[in-house]
Protein backbone atom coordinates (compact mmCIF):
# COMPACT_ATOMS: atom_id res chain seq x y z
CA UNK A 1 0.00 0.00 0.00
CA UNK A 2 1.23 3.37 -1.48
CA UNK A 3 -1.30 5.93 0.00
CA UNK A 4 -3.41 4.95 3.53
CA UNK A 5 -7.42 4.63 3.06
CA UNK A 6 -9.55 7.39 4.03
CA UNK A 7 -12.02 5.98 6.76
CA UNK A 8 -15.05 7.02 7.16
CA UNK A 9 -14.70 8.41 10.59
CA UNK A 10 -11.44 10.42 8.77
CA UNK A 11 -13.75 11.30 5.68
CA UNK A 12 -15.01 15.10 4.94
CA UNK A 13 -18.33 15.22 3.87
CA UNK A 14 -17.96 15.78 0.67
CA UNK A 15 -16.38 12.37 0.84
CA UNK A 16 -19.12 10.56 2.59
CA UNK A 17 -21.55 11.98 0.10
CA UNK A 18 -19.65 9.66 -2.72
CA UNK A 19 -18.55 7.00 -0.61
CA UNK A 20 -22.45 6.55 1.10
CA UNK A 21 -22.93 6.31 -3.05
CA UNK A 22 -20.48 3.56 -3.56
CA UNK A 23 -21.48 1.21 -1.00
CA UNK A 24 -25.04 1.56 -1.62
CA UNK A 25 -24.35 -0.01 -4.98
CA UNK A 26 -21.73 -2.17 -4.50
CA UNK A 27 -22.42 -3.39 -1.16
CA UNK A 28 -19.24 -2.27 0.81
CA UNK A 29 -16.76 0.48 0.36
CA UNK A 30 -14.41 -0.86 -1.89
CA UNK A 31 -10.71 -0.24 -1.12
CA UNK A 32 -10.86 1.94 -4.08
CA UNK A 33 -13.14 4.29 -3.52
CA UNK A 34 -10.81 4.23 0.30
CA UNK A 35 -7.96 6.15 -1.47
CA UNK A 36 -9.77 8.53 -3.40
CA UNK A 37 -11.05 9.89 0.35
CA UNK A 38 -7.50 12.14 -0.45
CA UNK A 39 -9.19 13.53 -3.90
CA UNK A 40 -13.14 14.16 -2.83
CA UNK A 41 -13.61 15.83 -5.77
CA UNK A 42 -12.05 13.29 -8.00
CA UNK A 43 -13.43 10.63 -5.74
CA UNK A 44 -17.00 11.88 -6.88
CA UNK A 45 -16.05 11.90 -10.50
CA UNK A 46 -14.79 8.79 -9.99
CA UNK A 47 -17.67 7.24 -8.55
CA UNK A 48 -19.90 8.70 -10.85
CA UNK A 49 -18.18 7.65 -13.84
CA UNK A 50 -17.95 4.19 -12.76
CA UNK A 51 -21.52 4.36 -11.84
CA UNK A 52 -22.51 5.46 -15.66
CA UNK A 53 -20.39 2.24 -16.47
CA UNK A 54 -21.41 -0.14 -15.02
CA UNK A 55 -25.01 -0.77 -16.26
CA UNK A 56 -26.82 -1.13 -18.99
CA UNK A 57 -26.16 1.83 -21.72
CA UNK A 58 -26.76 1.59 -25.06
CA UNK A 59 -24.41 -1.50 -24.65
CA UNK A 60 -25.64 -4.39 -22.08
CA UNK A 61 -23.42 -4.25 -18.59
CA UNK A 62 -22.94 -8.05 -19.26
CA UNK A 63 -20.96 -7.01 -22.62
CA UNK A 64 -18.81 -4.15 -20.41
CA UNK A 65 -18.18 -6.89 -18.30
CA UNK A 66 -16.60 -9.10 -20.70
CA UNK A 67 -14.87 -5.78 -21.87
CA UNK A 68 -13.65 -4.96 -18.21
CA UNK A 69 -12.12 -8.66 -17.38
CA UNK A 70 -10.26 -8.98 -20.70
CA UNK A 71 -8.77 -5.19 -20.17
CA UNK A 72 -7.50 -5.61 -16.32
CA UNK A 73 -6.65 -8.88 -17.00
CA UNK A 74 -4.14 -8.21 -19.89
CA UNK A 75 -3.02 -5.44 -17.34
CA UNK A 76 -2.25 -7.98 -14.29
CA UNK A 77 -4.74 -6.26 -12.02
CA UNK A 78 -5.25 -8.81 -9.47
CA UNK A 79 -7.58 -6.51 -7.47
CA UNK A 80 -9.88 -5.66 -11.00
CA UNK A 81 -9.87 -8.91 -11.84
CA UNK A 82 -11.13 -10.61 -9.04
CA UNK A 83 -13.55 -7.72 -8.20
CA UNK A 84 -14.99 -8.04 -11.96
CA UNK A 85 -15.18 -11.78 -11.85
CA UNK A 86 -17.41 -11.50 -8.76
CA UNK A 87 -19.46 -8.78 -10.57
CA UNK A 88 -19.77 -10.92 -14.04
CA UNK A 89 -20.69 -13.99 -12.27
CA UNK A 90 -23.76 -12.21 -10.48
CA UNK A 91 -24.70 -11.22 -14.27
CA UNK A 92 -24.96 -14.51 -15.46
CA UNK A 93 -21.38 -15.31 -17.05
CA UNK A 94 -20.24 -18.55 -16.92
CA UNK A 95 -16.70 -19.77 -15.46
CA UNK A 96 -16.17 -20.91 -18.52
CA UNK A 97 -16.46 -18.44 -20.43
CA UNK A 98 -14.56 -16.21 -18.09
CA UNK A 99 -11.54 -18.77 -18.22
CA UNK A 100 -11.73 -18.36 -22.00
CA UNK A 101 -11.11 -14.36 -22.18
CA UNK A 102 -7.22 -15.25 -21.12
CA UNK A 103 -5.05 -14.82 -23.63
CA UNK A 104 -6.34 -15.47 -27.24
CA UNK A 105 -8.63 -18.62 -26.19
CA UNK A 106 -11.91 -16.44 -26.87
CA UNK A 107 -10.65 -16.00 -30.99
CA UNK A 108 -11.72 -20.09 -31.06
CA UNK A 109 -13.90 -20.33 -28.24
CA UNK A 110 -17.90 -21.51 -28.36
CA UNK A 111 -18.78 -19.28 -25.54
CA UNK A 112 -18.18 -16.25 -27.53
CA UNK A 113 -20.31 -14.56 -30.58
CA UNK A 114 -18.83 -12.91 -33.57
CA UNK A 115 -20.00 -9.71 -32.35
CA UNK A 116 -18.07 -10.25 -28.43
CA UNK A 117 -14.71 -11.68 -30.44
CA UNK A 118 -14.70 -8.09 -32.19
CA UNK A 119 -15.21 -6.63 -28.96
CA UNK A 120 -12.10 -8.34 -27.37
CA UNK A 121 -10.05 -7.90 -30.51
CA UNK A 122 -10.79 -4.19 -30.06
CA UNK A 123 -9.80 -4.69 -26.55
CA UNK A 124 -6.68 -5.68 -27.19
CA UNK A 125 -5.36 -3.84 -29.47
CA UNK A 126 -6.20 -0.70 -28.00
CA UNK A 127 -3.94 -2.24 -25.18
CA UNK A 128 -1.18 -2.74 -27.41
CA UNK A 129 -1.32 0.44 -29.71
CA UNK A 130 -4.58 2.15 -30.03
CA UNK A 131 -3.38 4.44 -32.82
CA UNK A 132 -3.24 1.02 -35.14
CA UNK A 133 -6.96 -0.59 -35.52
CA UNK A 134 -7.24 -2.10 -38.86
CA UNK A 135 -10.14 -1.35 -41.42
CA UNK A 136 -11.03 -5.15 -41.02
CA UNK A 137 -11.84 -4.52 -37.58
CA UNK A 138 -13.71 -1.81 -37.69
CA UNK A 139 -15.61 -3.42 -40.75
CA UNK A 140 -16.37 -6.06 -37.61
CA UNK A 141 -16.92 -3.94 -35.10
CA UNK A 142 -19.55 -1.62 -37.35
CA UNK A 143 -21.08 -5.01 -39.10
CA UNK A 144 -22.00 -5.70 -35.24
CA UNK A 145 -23.11 -2.57 -33.44
CA UNK A 146 -23.79 1.20 -33.64
CA UNK A 147 -21.62 3.93 -33.29
CA UNK A 148 -23.38 4.68 -30.04
CA UNK A 149 -22.18 1.24 -28.90
CA UNK A 150 -19.06 1.01 -29.71
CA UNK A 151 -18.06 5.11 -28.26
CA UNK A 152 -19.31 3.20 -25.20
CA UNK A 153 -17.06 0.31 -25.77
CA UNK A 154 -14.06 2.07 -25.86
CA UNK A 155 -15.07 4.35 -23.44
CA UNK A 156 -15.16 1.14 -21.18
CA UNK A 157 -12.36 -0.38 -22.18
CA UNK A 158 -9.89 2.43 -21.90
CA UNK A 159 -11.47 3.94 -18.79
CA UNK A 160 -10.74 0.14 -17.06
CA UNK A 161 -7.13 0.63 -18.36
CA UNK A 162 -6.65 3.45 -16.62
CA UNK A 163 -8.42 2.07 -13.25
CA UNK A 164 -6.22 -0.84 -13.25
CA UNK A 165 -3.25 1.14 -13.58
CA UNK A 166 -4.59 3.80 -11.16
CA UNK A 167 -5.49 0.86 -8.21
CA UNK A 168 -1.68 -0.81 -9.20
CA UNK A 169 0.36 2.07 -8.98
CA UNK A 170 -1.55 2.75 -5.68
CA UNK A 171 -0.94 -0.61 -4.17
CA UNK A 172 -4.60 -0.96 -3.64
CA UNK A 173 -5.33 -4.18 -1.95
CA UNK A 174 -8.29 -6.71 -1.84
CA UNK A 175 -10.82 -5.97 0.60
CA UNK A 176 -10.54 -8.67 3.85
CA UNK A 177 -14.41 -10.51 2.00
CA UNK A 178 -11.89 -11.28 -0.81
CA UNK A 179 -8.86 -12.62 1.21
CA UNK A 180 -7.75 -16.31 -0.69
CA UNK A 181 -10.02 -15.46 -3.41
CA UNK A 182 -8.33 -17.07 -6.44
CA UNK A 183 -9.07 -15.42 -9.51
CA UNK A 184 -10.14 -17.46 -12.47
CA UNK A 185 -7.92 -16.23 -14.70
CA UNK A 186 -4.76 -16.08 -13.87
CA UNK A 187 -2.93 -12.92 -13.13
CA UNK A 188 0.91 -12.72 -12.75
CA UNK A 189 2.33 -11.92 -9.76
CA UNK A 190 5.02 -9.14 -9.89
Amino acid sequence: MTVSYVERDQASLETLAFYDKAEARFEMLLNIFKVFGHTPELGTVFTDLVMAILKDGTLDWVTKELLILKATHRNDCQYCVVQHETLSKRLGICDDKIVDIGGDRYKTSPYFTDAEKALLDLTVQIGVDANQVSKELWGRLHEHFTEPQIVEAVFTITIYIAVSKFGDALGVELEPVFSGSQPILEVAHH
